[in-house]
């Protein structure tokens, strides 16, 4: 099914100007070929009269066309589609490149966002083209190809990792896909095999500089490092580290004990870096209000860090109610060294992964060195996550959720707007008493500096949304700057 408010025209002069500013926003498929292509390829540009356009991989896979072997589509930025689309569709987009529809079950996605699943059938073919079903089966394809091409892994832990029930129904849909086998795609291979390397192609700018800044302030002592350009930290099977790439790209390097692990490795590394913001979009907006216009011009590629792990997030949140970020490091590095698992082996400095829910409920958190109400907050959160682990997913408006989140234990307003920036990647979040964000606000008046109330600040911040959570960390990064 076509979108019907793409602008053919548009897309064609983009197509023709190889323009990468349209890469992963829309998809050309060429009648004549059975092809379909990245704004960018290289090959030679078809007729306008041969050409029908699509807003997603997804939709243009069901439609029966072939993803190109010059451009490859696996490579585009994040999964297409989910630029401006209904918050509820781009939840469901992120809980499929997760594997949430393994099973094919879109009731159970639909339940996940909070909705039937006839309406999100219905907000699918609206906004992405194609049903949910259909984005899943173009995501496993393309994420197949991506591990074809990138890794060597062999063909049959390929066809697991990205979520194919069996090897003969992984063989079937690559040659009906690409019309060659999974082994007549294969890039060249390498004795690495127990280490996955994968490229997390994104739309510059990026400030690469910044987000490290962002993780190294936060490193959990034997569970993060950051160390010159690269970030590295523990989780549940395994280890992984990110590094810059060539332009456009972020280098990530896995090891991991199931290979199935590895699309949720890349998803959860999409959001913890927010690799799939529309930073051109979100920046000329921001621009618009003077106070921000300097930050944007400074910093044009700033992004905002997610969460690799929910409950791990709202656990630090909890921990850093009224101290500094080092306190709050430290009090989480106590934290991993007392309750976390250790890793099977040493990688660098990192010795433990962060501690389970379920390590955590009921335990004496307070003796590591902290107010007992804030302990005490701490072990009733995790217990509430083992009794429900959809506990920390979006469900609803940003209202709903902040609602939602200030029921939790030890989570005020200030708590529940981190919570929803972080983990529920809500782009509007915006605690507006944070001390650093009225500091970064403060104006000079007869020699003083003034700061707004929160209340001012909240007024102030009407005219940013809806992206209040990339104003708020241009002005944190302001206020670091400054300082």
């Amino acid at each position: 099914m076509q979108i019907r408010d793409l602008d053919a025209a548009r897309c064609y002069k983009a197509l023709r100007a190889r323009d990468s500013r349209f890469d992963g926003r829309f998809y050309t498929a060429v009648v004549s070929t059975g092809i379909f292509c990245r704004p960018t390829c290289p090959a030679r540009t078809p007729k306008f009269d041969n050409c029908t356009f699509y807003r997603s991989a997804g939709a243009a896979h069901a439609a029966g066309f072939r993803p190109c072997l010059r451009c490859r589509p696996e490579v585009a930025p994040g999964l297409a589609g989910w630029r401006g689309t209904a918050n509820t569709v781009r939840r469901a987009l992120d809980l499929i490149t997760e594997g949430g529809l393994s099973e094919g079950n879109v009731d159970a996605l639909a339940a996940r966002v909070g909705v039937g699943s006839r309406h999100l059938r219905r907000l699918f073919e609206e906004h992405v083209g194609t049903s949910p079903i259909d984005v899943a089966q173009s995501h496993r394809l393309l994420f197949a190809k991506k591990l074809l091409s990138e890794t060597q892994l062999k063909v049959s832990d390929i066809a697991f990792a990205a979520g194919f029930g069996s090897v003969r129904r992984f063989n079937t849909a690559i040659r009906e896909a690409y019309g060659r086998t999974p082994r007549e795609l294969r890039g060249p291979r390498s004795a690495r095999d127990h280490r996955i390397e994968l490229k997390l192609p994104y739309e510059p700018p990026y400030d690469w500089a910044a987000m490290l800044h962002y993780l190294r302030a936060r490193a959990i002592d034997g569970v993060e490092e950051v160390e010159g350009d690269t970030y590295r930290r523990s989780f549940d099977v395994g280890i992984v580290e990110v590094r810059p790439g060539r332009a456009g790209c972020l280098l990530a390097a896995i090891e991991l004990t199931n290979v199935v692990g590895v699309a949720s490795v890349a998803a959860r590394l999409r959001r913890l870096l927010d690799l799939d913001a529309d930073v051109a979009l979100i920046g000329e907006h921001l621009s618009r209000d003077r106070r921000l216009a300097a930050c944007v011009e400074a910093r044009p590629g700033l992004r905002v860090p997610g969460a690799w792990d929910g409950f791990e997030t709202a656990v630090r949140a909890i921990l850093g109610q009224q101290i500094t970020v080092s306190a709050a490091r430290k009090l989480a590095g106590k934290l991993a060294e007392r309750f976390g698992e250790p890793l099977p082996r040493s990688f660098t400095r990192l010795r433990r992964r962060f501690p389970r829910p379920e390590a955590l409920a009921g335990a004496d958190i307070a003796s590591l060195g902290m107010p007992s109400a804030r302990g005490r907050a701490v072990s009733a959160l995790a217990a509430e996550v083992v009794a429900n682990p959809e506990l920390l997913s979006p469900v609803g408006d940003l209202e709903d959720n902040l609602r939602r989140l200030e029921t939790l234990p030890g989570v005020g307003a200030w708590t529940a707007q981190y919570i929803a920036m972080r983990v529920l990647r809500e782009p509007d979040a915006f605690p507006e008493s944070d001390v650093g964000l009225l500091r970064a606000m403060a104006t000079t008046q007869a020699g003083n500096q003034k700061r707004p109330a929160p209340d001012e600040l909240r007024e102030i911040a009407e005219a940013w949304r809806p992206w209040r959570a990339y104003a708020a960390q241009h002005l944190w990064m302001k206020d670091t700057d400054e300082r």
